[in-house]
């Protein structure tokens, strides 16, 4: 054990030591932050913007109907016809002009009203258009039907059903939503991962096997111990990289949010102003929603999560590390890498296609058990209530099959590190672990 003690730590020193690990470490989380600071910077000018929208209401029925926000005004048009209408509007660089006719019945309003503009408006801004209209023309023809529209806006009653587990748990769909957050960015950040550091990993064999250093380790350390060295000396390479991006990416966004007075991460999505334009009481969402996060299984996510991605990383580097082994460029390797990918693939689609309609399925508990899709499946899962004995399970067959693997890479790794010049084929492969 030796020998893969001084091996772990040859890898780690030479990837922490290369200048281009070095580099990325410090510039990725420059460019994420600038990246999020300048959308930031961009959806703020976008929201200083004001749209102003012209009316000319023929009908007189529509006059009081529109209300203006700080992003969007109304001015309504009167004793002009709508040629007119148009060139004013235009002379004044308006968003658009809504043309509202005079028509014979409210019904005919319905596909008479036109709205003009440069280009073709936002999707959001029609829609309120459309309804403020259609919300009065419905009062109206409430009204010649010889109906109170009043009373029965008033009897309309808003079904919202409260969700309990037999056990008497309190449940809600936000909480479902914020589980399905949390599971899919843990599957999310172990997929991106698993590519990026295991590709590290196969770059690292096919460079020290064209270089014909591998010739000279090889005489005096086993494959077994070679590969594995190299796996986790890699591994922790890239949680040392990962965690210096955390604390970087949390000091530059608090620097930017002091010099420069923007907050990267205060995007504010249109959803987001529809909500605040319609008095939703903003506090008492952050309290239910703070609510609901302390309902999670935290500490049980914190391990799972840990062991998941640890054991789903050594599986997918084991792998990599073999690929590498048996090829002799970067470019050779394409033909084995999708056997690698697609289980990944899978497991992403199966999770949010599955779990976000039935974690608790039949699809969702089978793939979160399979070795090669279980690292994102089951942390996909777990937020919504897994049994600890289904994740110890799952946990144990992953590192066993992680065990199997290393063995099955080890084989290719013994044969493949020495081998030049030629292209493996799959049946080669074959061959090569029944040496």
């Amino acid at each position: 054990m030796n020998h893969l003690s001084l091996i772990i730590k040859r890898e780690y020193l030479n990837k922490v030591r290369n200048k281009s690990f070095i580099i990325m470490t410090f510039l990725s989380p420059l460019i994420m932050v600038g990246i999020f600071t300048l959308v930031a910077y961009l959806s703020e000018l976008n929201n200083d913007k004001i749209r102003t929208i012209a009316v000319l209401d023929e009908s007189g029925l529509f006059s009081d109907q529109f209300e203006s926000t700080p992003g969007l005004q109304y001015t309504m048009l009167n004793g002009v016809t709508l040629a007119e209408a148009k060139i004013t509007s235009e002379e004044n660089g308006d968003y658009g002009l809504l043309y509202i006719p005079k028509t014979d019945s409210i019904k005919a309003l319905s596909n008479a009203t036109t709205f003009y503009s440069e280009d073709s408006p936002s999707l959001m801004v029609m829609d309120d258009i459309e309804d403020a209209i259609a919300e009065k023309a419905n009062t109206l023809r409430l009204k010649e039907a010889g109906i109170d529209a009043q009373t029965i806006k008033s009897l309309r009653i808003r079904v919202e059903a409260n969700l309990e587990t037999y056990k008497g748990e309190e449940t809600s769909k936000l909480g479902s939503g914020l589980k399905l957050a949390f599971g899919g960015a843990a599957g999310y950040l172990l997929f991106m991962f698993i590519i990026i550091y295991g590709n590290m990993i196969m770059r690292s064999v096919i460079e020290e096997k064209t270089s014909r250093i591998i010739e000279v380790i090889i005489s005096s350390v086993q494959p077994m111990k070679l590969l594995l060295g190299k796996i986790f000396g890699t591994t922790l390479a890239g949680i040392t990289q990962f965690l210096a991006w955390v604390i970087l990416i949390g000091v530059l966004s608090a620097l930017m949010t002091s010099i420069l007075g923007i907050d990267p991460t205060s995007v504010q999505a249109p959803q987001q102003e529809m909500l605040e334009s319609g008095g939703l009481a903003t506090d008492s969402m952050v309290q239910e929603v703070m609510m609901e996060i302390s309902k999670l299984p935290i500490a049980n996510l914190i391990v799972m999560f840990i062991l998941f991605f640890v054991g789903g990383y050594l599986l997918y580097a084991s792998l990599y590390a073999a690929i590498g082994a048996a090829v002799d460029s970067e470019t050779d390797t394409q033909q084995f890498m999708l056997p690698i990918l697609m289980p990944l693939i899978l497991a992403v689609y199966v999770g949010f296609f599955t779990v976000i309609d039935n974690p608790h399925g039949t699809v969702s508990q089978v793939f979160s058990y399979i070795p090669f899709t279980s690292p994102v499946v089951m942390l996909m899962r777990i937020p919504f209530g897994v049994p600890l004995w289904q994740q110890i399970l799952s946990v144990v067959i992953l590192f066993a099959t992680f065990i199997g693997t290393v063995w099955f890479a080890a084989k290719i790794y013994r044969v493949g590190i020495l081998m030049y010049g030629k292209k493996p084929s799959y049946r080669e492969l074959i061959k090569w672990l029944k040496y």
